[in-house]
């Protein structure tokens, strides 16, 4: 009998990339063989320029840069698009968020654009301000 695949239960087009905020974004050797084939530099080099240790031993976490939404996000984040520029190239991490069906994220700024009566309402400042 085949798996069924259950539909995700979210839109990421409507969201303001909150989880390209997330401090730990995790990579591992093939996330950077990818990141180094997409940009045509050496996995070293890929090693040094996206990436830095992370809170546990031997973990790497992609770089971050300044943002105005959540103070910094994910170094391949447009800032002015809320898209990834590396979506082909993303580490797995990225690929499999948020793992379920549902993303709370998500399911909050629905929420709030229900209760304001506002299908363009970005709470987004709000999180960052609380």
């Amino acid at each position: 009998m085949a798996s069924r695949k259950l539909p995700v239960l979210y839109n990421c087009d409507v969201c303001p990339a909150y989880c390209c905020s997330y401090a730990r974004i995790i990579v591992d050797d093939a996330d950077i063989a990818r990141l180094a084939k997409r940009f045509g530099i050496t996995q070293a080099n890929a090693r040094k320029r996206f990436t830095k240790p992370g809170d546990e031993p031997g973990e790497r976490v992609l770089r971050h840069k300044a943002d105005h939404l959540f103070d910094t996000v994910c170094r391949f984040l447009d800032t002015e698009t809320r898209r990834c520029t590396v979506y082909e190239h993303r580490p797995s991490i990225c690929r499999d968020h948020p793992g379920e069906r549902r993303c709370g994220y998500y399911d909050f700024l629905m929420y709030e654009r229900r209760m304001q009566e506002d299908d363009t309402l970005n709470v987004t400042a709000w999180v960052v301000m609380s």
